[in-house]
């Protein structure tokens, strides 16, 4: 037994090496990166037997720990709360198929939009998909509950899902380590038809999942997790989840011992508990982060209420952004601290919006879109998406006019076009083009529809932390062309001011075609120059 501090992602990524899991996959997205940061940066330094990647995207990521899986041994697999959605195909299906080695989904969801486009709770996919969903509060259950996790996996052969929260995935606390154990040895599955959905085995196999739900519910009642104390007949009640716990005992204390409490870390709701909450209390609160998702439970949509129910649903609590002691404090009637003002501080702290990072090569790259633009008036859109040149929305730029999930700006620009827009323009970065951009253009490519797609090719993932792209230079180039876009239509610019007439040529002229363009603005990020030099070193020196 040992003990070190460890954000909550770290603290996954340890339990999950602990546990004894052969390999890791996933997609970067804050707050999940450091998940499998962590365990790559464990891996290596320890030179242990794990296998892993940064994947394409969720969908792969979670196809290649299913076929982990498949092989008897375990995996973990790491994504944002809207990467569930890129991997929510074969997320909804091997709950059916079931899991055979161990298998678990590490999902970090994102109260408050810190960095995200919604504040979607991942709960809901579990409860959807009808497998287990553990929900830490601390980061030594977040330890705690990834091993868990595994024997949980294995023993119902089903996968399960792990919900961390912004707060809770990057903050640090003392976790107490276990004794590591050892990995699976690679034991197939011997029924193919488990993982052949097939209708007619599909069927079977749903069938099964429908016969475990009595098992997972008698997990979820009798775990410790899920601890209910009952102080007093007619004594109102909390239901509290997750990391909500920590901001309720903060800011209760003392208090907290006149109410009668349930608090849940694992689901599906331990119904027995809850009934007996109700049963016990005058009326119940529920505190979680995220969305209302027990609170509709409970209440059944306010329209079934044998005791009052309060929560976000009932405006009590904040319905958007995350929970802190405040909230909580004004919810209970409690007296809430007065911020410490100093007279002048606004005149001298001035709140300042994220830009892109001085000579970043998408600068010159919008500067030059804008430039050509001028000539076709103001109505003219360009189509965003998902990357740190998303910032390119933002004044001085203003220069898209979307952004609304990975890959979507050159699906968006394709149906403008058919809508009748002209120029129908889209910037894509290079690491978005591979995890979901490459399908669209296949469209646009056998359409030759007339629209103009910028490529901003900066050699790495640099919003996430400097992860690598898994094309870049000519690779893209030759990538483009593989889908069907005619090599006179891909030209590569160098987005840099002391070439911006080159780039303007090439860019008008493409404007001037009818048809399918492919601008591919190559310059590596000037963050990460260094870090992509000795990338592209050792890449070459291992190709040699």
């Amino acid at each position: 037994m040992s003990k070190v501090i460890l954000l909550g992602d770290e603290a996954v990524a340890r339990g999950a090496i602990d546990a004894g899991i052969s390999a890791a996959y996933a997609y970067p997205g804050t707050p999940s990166t450091e998940i499998y940061q962590a365990i790559q940066d464990h891996v290596k330094e320890h030179c242990l037997p794990v296998r892993g990647l940064w994947s394409t995207n969720e969908k792969v990521a979670l196809e290649e720990g299913v076929g982990v899986s498949y092989a008897g041994r375990r995996c973990i697999v790491s994504m944002k709360h809207v990467g569930l959605n890129v991997a929510a195909d074969p997320f909804m299906n091997v709950a059916v198929s079931g899991a055979h080695g161990g298998l678990v989904l590490a999902v970090a969801d994102d109260p408050s939009m810190h960095s995200s486009q919604n504040e979607q709770d991942s709960r809901y996919f579990a409860d959807f998909a009808m497998v287990p969903c553990l929900e830490p509060g601390d980061q030594q259950q977040c330890y705690d509950f990834t091993r868990e996790a595994f024997d949980l996996s294995e023993r119902l052969q089903v996968p399960v899902l792990l919900r961390l929260v912004t707060r809770l995935a990057h903050s640090r606390a003392a976790v107490t380590l276990g004794s590591p154990r050892e990995q699976n040895k690679a034991n197939y599955v011997d029924d193919p038809s488990r993982f052949t959905l097939i209708p007619s085995n599909a069927r079977r196999a749903y069938a099964k999942l429908l016969d475990k739900q009595p098992a997972l519910q008698a997990y979820s009642e009798n775990h410790a997790a899920n601890a209910l104390t009952l102080s007093g007949e007619g004594k109102p009640g909390i239901l509290v989840s997750g990391l909500g716990w920590n901001y309720l005992k903060e800011a209760m204390g003392e208090k907290l011992d006149g109410y009668n409490l349930l608090r849940i870390g694992v689901y599906p709701l331990p119904v027995k508990k809850i009934r007996q909450l109700l049963d016990a209390s005058c009326e119940v609160w529920v505190v979680e982060e995220g969305y209302p998702f027990i609170e509709r439970y409970v209440s059944a949509l306010g329209l079934m209420r044998e005791r009052p129910i309060r929560g976000k649903l009932t405006g009590d609590l904040p319905r958007m952004g995350e929970l802190d002691s405040d909230a909580i404090k004004r919810c209970f009637g409690l007296p809430v601290s007065v911020s410490l003002k100093i007279d002048g501080l606004s005149e001298v702290l001035v709140g300042r919006p994220p830009r892109l990072c001085d000579k970043c090569p998408h600068s010159d790259a919008y500067i030059a879109i804008n430039e050509v633009l001028t000539q076709y008036g103001p109505a003219v859109r360009v189509m965003g998406d998902i990357g740190c040149y998303a910032l390119g929305y933002l004044a001085p730029y203003q220069a898209i006019h979307s952004c609304l999930c990975m890959g979507s700006s050159i699906g968006m620009a394709i149906g403008a076009a058919h809508a009748g827009m002209t120029p129908s323009l889209c910037v894509i970065g290079d690491g978005t083009f591979t995890h979901s951009g490459m399908t669209p253009l296949l469209d646009a490519a056998r359409d030759n529809t007339n629209i103009k797609v910028f490529i901003l090719d900066n050699s790495i993932v640099a919003m996430t932390g400097g992860q690598p792209t898994m094309v870049t230079d000519e690779e893209v180039v030759d990538l483009v062309a593989g889908l069907g876009v005619p090599r006179e239509h891909i030209r590569v610019v160098t987005p840099a001011w002391q070439k911006k007439d080159q780039t303007l040529a090439i860019i008008r002229e493409e404007m001037a075609y009818t048809g399918l363009s492919v601008i591919i603005a190559r310059r590596a990020c000037v963050t990460y120059a260094k870090q992509i030099k000795l990338y592209k070193r050792a890449c070459e020196e291992e190709t040699q």
